[in-house]
């Protein structure tokens, strides 16, 4: 089992910038591939970003060149750096890891973290 803790949500105005971090613990691997998904109320998990074990990265549209997502696998740890955010960034931010590779679906991650709370004002 591998257990995932997500951190570093909050309430930022629209420009701001927030760091998440997801803490990986357990059956854990540096060749996880390791995915951020968010979900905003009423709507369906979205995905938004992943790792891959080699470092690998890809992004959704929406988000391409605002957010960084990044490992330390020395620390079990995914970041994911969020830069100009907008309101309709607006979700519950999840860490997700799957030991096989790298796919945007969310239906083949493995594991999830409870979420942390992102909450952009205009």
């Amino acid at each position: 089992q591998v257990q995932l803790v997500e951190s570093g949500g909050g309430l930022v105005q629209a420009g701001d910038s927030l760091r998440l971090s997801c803490a990986a613990s357990g059956r854990t691997s540096s060749s996880y591939s390791m995915g951020w998904f968010r979900q905003a109320p009423g709507k369906e998990r979205e995905y938004v970003a992943y790792i891959s074990g080699g470092g690998v990265t890809h992004y959704a549209d929406s988000v391409k060149g605002r957010f960084t997502i990044s490992r330390d696998n020395a620390k079990n740890t995914v970041y994911l750096q969020m830069n100009r955010l907008k309101p309709e960034d607006t979700a519950v931010y999840y860490c997700a890891a799957r030991a096989a590779a790298w796919t945007t679906s969310a239906a083949l991650y493995n594991y999830w973290g409870q979420g942390t709370q992102v909450t952009v004002s205009s």
